[in-house]
């Protein structure tokens, strides 16, 4: 007779190392009380996922507030769907945000005492285990092909009973020793299932970090764990490294929850204690009236790219995701007056267990709080990069007079209230096109927003008179107070409040009169301060202005 040690030592005779080694290797982490040991653990096969920056966020954040340590694990063992070249792309565009793991897989190799971190050299390590599982007469071979699982799934639909492999369905958990080595012997391929002692009849509870206390029909399949190519399956590998790399707290998505009691049975049949787990919501959008998840195939903001190529900068991207991951965030801000995601205590207990929808309009508003509280060399630095990247004729502008571009952009800052004029860089070149003389006719050409009702020659005469009388080089209650009384001769209120009071007494309010200026001089009703736009653009250029659009009527 056969027994399961010698099945294990026939399986694998090329492994020697046992669990007790194994422990040895990979000891407990020497950490404070209370520290998180999390990771991020993609696969390279393609893009970086919105919600996955959203789940590193939160791995990240969480372990260096505990004084912790955040890893970074590749998980390619799918070697059909692996896309070379994407563990780079994934690193490097994690980086771009500042998330930067502490140890882990890195392209140029491996940092830190836990590895390796890449999964299909961690081969040993799993044929070890699965080895000691085998002599616990917790996994052994299965042999069942194709066309037999789906026979079974077929007579299960026939019965209407659950589908999988358990129970009287799993078909050669149950053959000897001998007969197993026999197949073996004779070429028939094989896989290796884990052996569940589990009942769906009765239910197992655990306690997620994010939801609280979550009870699931118990796990009594008996899954693949190590595949015909010799490689493992994500539901045994994730269980044997987060075991031997010391995580405690596993951040993933809540299509993982009803997976968990899966991996709480290999967790009890090794005799390790689990980690927590914290099951992030997804990030939602709305679609014919019903909530779905972002998806790669119909969303582009599903792609962290699709934020990168608009321009938003990558700070105003992570302080929007926190304000999904703790929705006490934006009253902290208004309340700090800051952004500062440091500085916010953040908590896993405090992310909502919904999934959010994304918001675009918020999004933009706490990007445009973002780039209004840079300094302006960090500012014109960003949109050098990002037209060096996607904005050829910024690009060229910048090149051309880098100083007139840190002029434009330096409009409002630097005071209380700064000006919010940007939400992301693809902003920059349409917003100040009016300061490029060129751009300034391609609007004109396409006309000019005065109000309905004013006759030209009215037009004519009252920017004849700002060309003759507008002052240059004044403060800008001076230029005002002139604008205002150039207006008077017009027929506009000296102030909104006459206005309002007798409105029939007048062309428009000092406000309207201001418009019709900046109409003449920037092609629109609405620019930044307009006294530094003159200054900007300067009186040779701003009279030629005048003189242009004068023409017209």
């Amino acid at each position: 007779m056969i027994s399961n040690e010698e099945l294990a030592e026939r399986l694998f005779p090329e492994i020697h190392i046992g669990l007790e080694e194994l422990e040895a290797r990979y000891p407990a982490r020497n950490l404070p009380e209370g520290a998180y040991v999390t990771r991020f653990a993609p696969s390279p096969t393609g893009f970086l996922h919105t919600g996955s920056l959203f789940t590193s966020l939160i791995s990240y954040t969480a372990a260096k507030r505990s004084g912790g340590v955040y890893f970074f694990r590749l998980e390619d063992t799918d070697t059909k769907r692996t896309i070379q070249g994407s563990d780079r792309d994934l690193i490097e565009q994690l980086a771009h945000f500042g998330i930067v793991a502490d140890e882990g897989y890195f392209p140029d190799g491996d940092k830190g005492e836990y590895g390796p971190y890449r999964q299909s050299a961690r081969a040993d390590i799993y044929k070890a285990v699965i080895k000691e599982l085998i002599k616990r007469g917790r996994a052994y071979p299965d042999f069942a092909t194709p066309e037999d699982l789906d026979a079974i799934r077929k007579i299960q639909e026939e019965k209407k009973e659950l589908p999988g492999y358990y129970g009287v369905y799993a078909r050669d958990r149950n053959l000897s020793n001998e007969e197993r080595l026999a197949r073996i012997e004779a070429g028939t391929p094989w896989v290796i299932r884990f052996y569940s002692n589990g009942d769906h009849n009765r239910k197992v509870k655990f306690t997620d970090a994010i939801r609280g206390e979550i009870e699931l029909q118990d796990n009594d399949t008996d899954v693949v764990i190590l595949k015909s190519d010799g490689l493992p399956t994500y539901h045994f590998a994730h269980v044997v490294d987060d075991h031997f790399m010391r995580t405690n707290l596993i951040t993933r998505g809540e299509e993982w929850i009803p997976s968990t009691p899966i991996h709480l049975d290999m967790f009890r049949a090794l005799g390790w204690k689990p980690p927590k787990y914290a099951h992030i919501p997804s990030i939602m959008k709305l679609e014919n009236g019903n909530r779905r998840k972002l998806s790669k195939r119909k969303d582009p903001e599903a792609a962290v790219s699709y934020f990168l190529e608009q321009g938003y900068p990558p700070e105003s991207l992570l302080v929007y995701l926190m304000s999904i991951a703790n929705s006490n965030f934006e009253e902290w801000t208004i309340a700090h007056k800051s952004f500062d995601r440091d500085a916010f205590p953040f908590s896993i207990k405090k992310i909502s267990s919904e999934g959010a929808l994304f918001d675009q309009d918020k999004l933009s508003y706490f990007s445009k709080e973002v780039i209004a509280a840079m300094p302006l060399e960090e500012e014109f630095g960003a949109v050098k990069e990002y037209a060096g990247l996607f904005d050829a004729p910024l690009a060229a502008k910048i090149n051309e007079d880098p100083d007139y571009i840190k002029t434009i952009l330096n409009i409002g800052k630097g005071i209380k209230n700064p000006r919010k004029d940007y939400a992301k860089w693809s902003d920059v070149s349409p917003l100040i096109a009016f300061f490029f003389d060129e751009e300034y006719e391609k609007i004109v050409a396409n006309g000019l927003p005065f109000k309905e009702g004013l006759t030209p020659e009215f037009i004519r005469d009252f920017l004849d008179d700002v060309r003759q009388n507008m002052p240059f080089g004044t403060d800008e209650a001076t230029w005002f107070d002139a604008i205002k009384t150039i207006g008077a001769r017009h027929g506009y209120a000296a102030s909104n409040g006459d206005y309002k009071r007798n409105p029939e007494a007048y062309v428009g309010s000092v406000s309207d009169c201001a418009e019709m200026v900046r109409i003449a001089i920037v092609g629109r009703n609405q620019s930044p301060n307009l006294h530094e736009v003159l200054g900007i653009i300067g009186k040779d250029r701003v009279l030629a202005r005048l003189d242009r659009v004068i023409s017209l009527f």
